[in-house]
């Protein structure tokens, strides 16, 4: 599997991202990216600036951001969080509605008895544990925004995301222009977007004008109402991830090495944060799958793009509910089929992203397993790749150090003796298996050997051939004698079958034993 070059653009991980947090909001993947053609063509019809059309822009794909990240207090409080939140969509989030919504949900999936006694406390402190609970939202949504680097100006935007113009909204009731244009333009486009999908711009415009004055800005919806027509024009025919790049106000800025390593760190930490018992997952996942390419001799470039799928292989978290991810007893057929998709759904994420192809085709990878008992295809043997072998066995391994609602933590000597014992049963690759352990400290059974039968000395000798080295160069710079560095380069070439030193040095290429 060999990684792909090219330059992707930080406007693309954020509209990627916002896939992401279509599946948190129970919406269709594209929904922020066709609100955000609602809110920028809005923001053009109301005169704002290229600045605050910039605003308008990102908060709009990140207004939710936060969702995710009080997945765990809605759980507990309502089950399922995506329903709950896909179902907050059909009503003005104010007034015996809305309550009637969140007496609906409070504990959903819990016998009738607790779930009675859960709702009737609810009822005496709907509005503090709501008030919490958005509170926590608006703050980590800020810190989010910061951390995969928008505008300062757009964190401070999220803080009014559960506001409204009649200020009966949360955390704070901040009300009318308290509330900045460019966020109120953002509340009308969200809600708008999905009405126009459930029933076309009329639809759009009956919801827009019932809540005018409530939880929208009157300008907004006059402006909106006006020409509605023009403004939702194409929106749902039109290829949205497209279109909303094209509105992107750094649509062309591309992404330097370290750069994209930072936006794929944050976006790592933001799945993460789904479930108490993720933090750190990702980064630890990367940074052991990363190790292990190195324990396993490949190339910078394969250690690279380990690093990177091992940052993003959990995307797809987002689209499952935390009602599932923190059961504590065996999952149901319906619960595992959807356990079963989030790898497909990490693919759908990032697959526009140019210049991922690469990561995306890895990080998907990362649940399957060498005996076809893996998910989401069931891949087996040949068609996993040695990046695809360290990812899987860097991620299990990982997995099993940290605690999860049917389970303890394991120690890392029980999940080395795990992961051997699945070795021997053909999950696992055994030598992905012991250069995970190997990198994570553990004393090996065997080294990995090398590719093509090679010594760990003819893999030194090799690199050196491929730099154009002569003989003795060879033998000075590793303190050998000239007949041994001899012996040590006609071995390699009879394994690798070559026969000069230009095809050695495409041959260390090819076995990605390049120290580049």
């Amino acid at each position: 599997m060999a990684p792909t070059s090219g330059g992707p653009r930080r406007a693309e991980l954020i509209a990627a991202l916002s896939l992401a947090i279509d599946l948190g909001l129970g919406q269709p993947m594209e929904h922020m990216l066709r609100s955000a053609l609602i809110a920028t063509r809005l923001a053009d019809r109301m005169g704002l600036g290229p600045e605050q059309q910039a605003v308008v822009y990102y908060s709009n794909l990140v207004a939710w951001i936060g969702c995710h990240a009080d997945s765990h207090e809605l759980a507990q409080l309502f089950g399922d969080d995506i329903a709950f939140r896909a179902d907050t969509y059909a009503v003005d989030m104010t007034g015996l509605s809305f309550l009637r919504l969140l007496m609906n949900h409070v504990g959903r999936g819990l016998p009738h008895a607790e779930r009675s006694l859960r709702a009737a406390v609810f009822l005496f402190t709907a509005r503090r544990q709501m008030s919490d609970l958005i509170r926590s939202h608006c703050g980590s949504a800020s810190a989010l925004a910061a951390h995969i680097g928008l505008d300062p100006q757009v964190g401070s935007m999220l803080a009014f995301t559960f506001e409204r113009w009649d200020g009966a909204g949360l955390p704070a009731g901040v009300r009318g222009d308290a509330i900045p244009i460019e966020m109120h333009i953002v509340h009308l486009a969200d809600v708008v977007e999905v009405h126009l999908r459930a029933g076309g711009p009329a639809t759009a415009v009956a919801v827009a004008r019932a809540r005018r004055g409530t939880q929208f800005c009157p300008r907004v919806v006059q402006v909106f109402d006006e020409a509605a027509a023009e403004i939702t024009a194409g929106v749902l025919e039109q290829d949205a991830w497209s279109a909303a790049l094209a509105r992107a106000p750094d649509g062309n800025d591309v992404l330097s090495d370290p750069e994209l390593d930072e936006l794929l760190r944050a976006m790592g930490d933001f799945v993460d944060l789904k479930c108490p018992f993720l933090l750190g997952h990702s980064k630890h996942v990367a940074d052991l799958a990363a190790a292990a390419g190195r324990y396993r001799g490949l190339s910078g470039a394969h250690v690279e793009l380990l690093y990177r799928a091992g940052l993003v292989h959990g995307l797809g978290r987002m689209g499952v509910p935390n009602q599932i991810w923190e059961k504590p007893g065996p999952l149901t057929t319906a619960e595992w089929e959807r356990v079963r998709m989030y790898p497909y759904l990490t693919d759908r994420i990032l697959s526009r992203v140019d210049g991922l192809e690469s990561v995306v085709a890895l990080a998907r990878t990362h649940r399957e397993r060498l005996d076809g008992s893996g998910y989401p295809n069931g891949l087996r043997g040949a068609e996993l790749h040695a990046e695809s072998r360290i990812l899987a066995a860097a991620e299990t391994y990982q997995r099993l150090l940290e605690p999860r609602p049917h389970r303890r933590a394991l120690t890392a000597e029980d999940a080395a003796a795990r992961m051997r014992r699945d070795a021997r049963a053909g999950r696992f690759d055994a030598e992905a298996v012991e250069a995970v352990l190997g990198a994570a400290g553990h004393r090996t059974e065997r080294r990995a050997p090398w590719p093509a039968g090679l010594t760990g000395r003819e893999v030194e000798v090799l690199g050196l051939v491929a730099l154009g080295y002569t003989n003795r160069q060879i033998a000075a710079e590793l303190h050998i004698t000239h007949k041994t560095t001899r012996n040590h380069v006609e071995h390699l070439y009879t394994k690798l079958g070559v026969h000069n030193r230009t095809q050695a040095g495409l041959a260390a290429i090819d076995l990605g034993l390049m120290p580049w």
